[in-house]
C-alpha cells in the first residue's frame, strides 16, 4: 500500500495572488473592453444608417390652399383635364376681358367635344358685352348652357362633383381646392339653386335695349334691396357687375323720384315702400 501511495505526486503548493495583482488584472480587462467599445463605435459611425422604407404617396389633401394666379390656373387646368362628366362654373363681376374668355374657351373646348356637360352662371350685365356674347354663342354650339343672375355671387368651379375651387381671399389671389365630397356636394347644391333662379342667356333680339327689357326688373329689385341695406355705390356696382358711374346715375334718378335729399333718406323712403321705383335705362 505504501508503494502505491508513493506513486501519487504530492499536492502543489497553493498560489497566492495579492489583491494588487487582482486589481491590475481587472483594470487591464476594463481597459481592453473600453478600447474595443471605442473602436466598435467608430466603425459603426462610418457605416451609414439604413434608411426607413419610404411611405407610399397618400391621397391629395382634402383642403388645399393655392397661392398666386399662375398656380391657381395650373391647378384648375389639371383638374379640368380629369373631368369626365360635368363642369359647373360661376363667374361674377360682370363682363370678362377678351383674353380671359379666349383662355376659358381653350380650357374647356376639348371637354365639350368629348361630351362633358358644362353649365356657367354670369351676371345680367354680361348680356351687354359683345365678346361675352360671342363666347357664349361658341360654347353653346358645343352643348354648354349659360344663364345669368342679377345679384352678386362668388366665383365657383365644381368638376364631376368631386373637386371644387373657391376664392380664399377678397382679392382672389389665393384659391381653395376642395376634394372633400361632402363639401363639394354642398357647393354643387348651392350652384343648382342659383341655376334654378337664373335666366337663360338670350341672343334674339340682340339689341341692348331689347336685352335690357328682360333683365331690368331683376336689376331694379337688386338695386332697391342693396340701397335699403345701405350699401355704397361701389359695393352695389361690384355686386351687380356694372360700372360705378352707372350705379351713381341710377341713384341720382331714384333720389329725384322719391324727393330724397341724401342716400339715408332714400333708403328710408324705399324701405317704407313710398313712391315708385323708376325704370332703369
Amino acid at each position: 500500500m505504501s508503494s502505491n501511495l508513493a506513486l501519487v505526486p504530492p499536492p502543489a503548493a497553493p498560489v497566492t495572488v495579492s489583491p494588487l495583482d487582482t486589481l491590475q488584472q481587472m483594470a487591464d480587462t476594463l481597459d481592453t473592453l473600453s478600447r474595443y467599445a471605442a473602436e466598435a463605435a467608430q466603425t459603426q459611425a462610418q457605416v451609414p444608417a439604413p434608411r426607413p422604407p419610404e411611405a407610399a404617396p397618400g391621397p391629395p389633401a382634402r383642403i388645399e390652399y393655392v397661392h398666386g394666379p399662375d398656380r391657381i390656373r395650373y391647378a384648375i387646368h389639371e383638374a379640368l383635364g380629369r373631368a369626365r362628366t360635368e363642369i359647373l362654373t360661376a363667374q361674377p363681376d360682370g363682363p370678362r376681358p377678351d383674353a380671359t374668355l379666349e383662355e376659358a374657351y381653350a380650357a374647356v373646348r376639348d371637354h365639350l367635344s368629348r361630351g362633358v356637360a358644362m353649365r356657367t352662371l354670369y351676371q345680367h350685365s354680361s348680356r351687354f358685352h359683345e365678346p361675352t356674347k360671342r363666347y357664349v354663342q361658341t360654347v353653346q354650339r358645343h352643348g354648354a348652357q349659360v344663364r345669368t343672375l342679377p345679384e352678386f355671387f362668388d366665383r365657383l368651379i365644381v368638376i364631376d362633383r368631386e373637386v371644387s375651387f373657391i376664392p380664399a381671399d377678397a382679392e382672389r389671389s389665393s384659391a381653395v381646392v376642395i376634394r372633400d365630397r361632402a363639401v363639394t356636394g354642398f357647393l354643387a347644391d348651392v350652384f343648382e339653386k342659383a341655376w334654378d333662379r337664373a335666366e337663360p342667356f338670350p341672343f334674339r333680339p340682340v339689341r341692348a335695349a331689347d336685352a335690357a327689357s328682360e333683365v331690368v326688373p331683376d336689376m331694379r329689385a337688386a338695386i332697391r334691396k342693396l340701397l335699403i341695406e345701405g350699401c355704397s355705390d361701389k359695393a352695389i356696382a361690384r355686386r351687380l357687375g356694372v360700372s360705378l358711374r352707372s350705379v351713381q346715375g341710377h341713384v341720382s334718378c331714384l333720389r329725384d323720384q322719391y324727393g330724397a335729399q341724401h342716400r339715408f333718406q332714400l333708403g328710408y323712403l324705399m324701405g317704407r315702400g313710398e313712391g315708385a321705383l323708376p325704370a332703369i335705362d
